[in-house]
């Protein structure tokens, strides 16, 4: 088995690698494994991320893994320096070689989502009855609204302000919508088949992570 390290932003990535990507990555021979990015010293996940952060997780845990790949969004990125998602993964991969000289650029996939993680969740709004407290013909109506307006679940975004998660726990009014509790349950309800037919840039990541396990 390939050993690959996800690198996660926070507890809702690493949660959704434990319970939807690692089962279909298993299946290509990657044994995977996430870990939080530390982006603060002495913390782990949330926060500003920035791309030397990244490279120095990268560097420490290179010599343990086969490969390495990262799990980010692009606000998360508190120096972005208007970078796109090419732009970061761009900077990311090159941060890492001026750290590690022996790297093997083909180890080392730097992966950012357009927007976050709870795009994905817009693939399949049905699968949002797991907010049991909070589901009801309203909700869904509002959810599928918000997913009419775009070609794609990974559009949706206008500003930091609304992002996917935003809208998400605004249509949840109360705490209803947990990141963690519910974020990974309706990606695992959905499934990666629906999740990558949906969303293209995932579906990109996910096949080039396929093609590391060599089966």
């Amino acid at each position: 088995m390939t050993r690959l390290l996800v690198i996660c932003e926070g507890q809702t990535e690493a949660e959704f690698v434990r319970t939807c990507l690692e089962p279909h990555l298993r299946d290509h021979g990657l044994a995977v494994h996430p870990s939080l990015l530390k982006t603060r010293p002495g913390k782990q996940g949330g926060g500003a991320v920035s791309v030397e952060r990244v490279a120095q997780h990268i560097r420490f845990e290179y010599h343990h893994f086969d490969c390495i790949t990262t799990l980010l969004d692009l606000y998360g990125f508190g120096h972005a320096a208007g970078r796109d998602k090419q732009a970061l993964e761009a900077a990311i991969l090159d941060a890492t070689t001026r750290q590690i000289p022996d790297l093997r650029a083909d180890r080392v996939v730097p992966h950012v989502q357009r927007y976050e993680f709870e795009t994905l969740l817009f693939s399949d709004i049905e699968a949002f009855e797991w907010v049991q407290n909070g589901w009801s013909a309203e909700t869904r109506a509002k959810l599928l609204a918000i997913r009419a307006q775009y070609a794609t679940p990974e559009d949706i975004n206008d500003s930091p302000q609304t992002a996917p998660s935003k809208r998400i726990m605004s249509v949840f009014s109360g705490g209803q919508y947990g990141k963690v509790a519910h974020g990974p349950l309706i990606a695992e309800a959905i499934g990666m088949e629906r999740m990558r037919a949906e969303c293209p840039g995932f579906d990109a990541w996910v096949s080039r992570l396929e093609q590391l396990g060599g089966r």
